[in-house]
Order: C-alpha cells, then sequence, then structure tokens
C-alpha cells in the first residue's frame, strides 16, 4: 500500500529569499493527525485554521525546507492550497463534494462530483 505521494504545486512555495519550491509530499492522513489538529490553539479560535493545521502534519516534504508548519502552509498561494486540499481529500479516499446538475438537453437529473483542480 502506498502511504506517501509526491507532488508538484501549481504556483510554488516562495521563500524569504525569493526562490520558489514546487516539489514536495504528502503522506495519508491518520485519525491522530486529525484529533491533534482540531486541539491546536489556532484551530480552537478560528475553525478554519484546521485545514492548515493538518496540511502542515501530513506534508512531509517541500524541497529546500528542513520542516513545515502551519505558518509555511499558510504562506502558500490559493491555488496551491486548494490543490493540496484537493490531493488530501483523494489520496485519503474522502468523497468529493457532489452537485445535482440537470442536462439542458434530456432535462435529467445526475449528481456530478465537484473537482477544484484543472485536471479531469
Amino acid at each position: 500500500m502506498e502511504t506517501v505521494y509526491e507532488f508538484t504545486l501549481p504556483k510554488g512555495y516562495v521563500d524569504a529569499n525569493g526562490d520558489i519550491h514546487r516539489n514536495g509530499k504528502m503522506r495519508l492522513a491518520t485519525a491522530g493527525d486529525e484529533i491533534s489538529a482540531t486541539r491546536d490553539p489556532r484551530v480552537l479560535s478560528n475553525p478554519s485554521y484546521l485545514t492548515i493545521v493538518v496540511l502542515s502534519k501530513v506534508v512531509t516534504e517541500i524541497e529546500g525546507l528542513q520542516t513545515i508548519s502551519p505558518t509555511h502552509i499558510e504562506r502558500l498561494f490559493t491555488a496551491d492550497l486548494a490543490f493540496l486540499q484537493d490531493m488530501y481529500q483523494r489520496i485519503n479516499d474522502i468523497e468529493p463534494p457532489v452537485m445535482k446538475v440537470t442536462c439542458p438537453n434530456c432535462g435529467e437529473v445526475h449528481e456530478v462530483p465537484l473537482n477544484f483542480t484543472r485536471e479531469g
């Protein structure tokens, strides 16, 4: 079973020197990752910060960085954050959200998964 996945960020993390870092690795999440993230003081004061903390736990590497912290994740461009969120959902087999759509030709209603990346 594969537990670590490589990725290339669409924009890349820009460090203090202006260097761009795009390649990295993400591991599968554990229950402990999500539980400990919910106890983080930043999450307790701002629940929307949960994504940042969880990603900082499962992103194990971004080229050129010694460690990954929530500060690194929050400094990513929004396109890169969306990319990592989508990847997290895909590798952890989390069902993507669906939207009901009506076919303009036949009028039939379908459920279509929402994909937040440019692929597919």
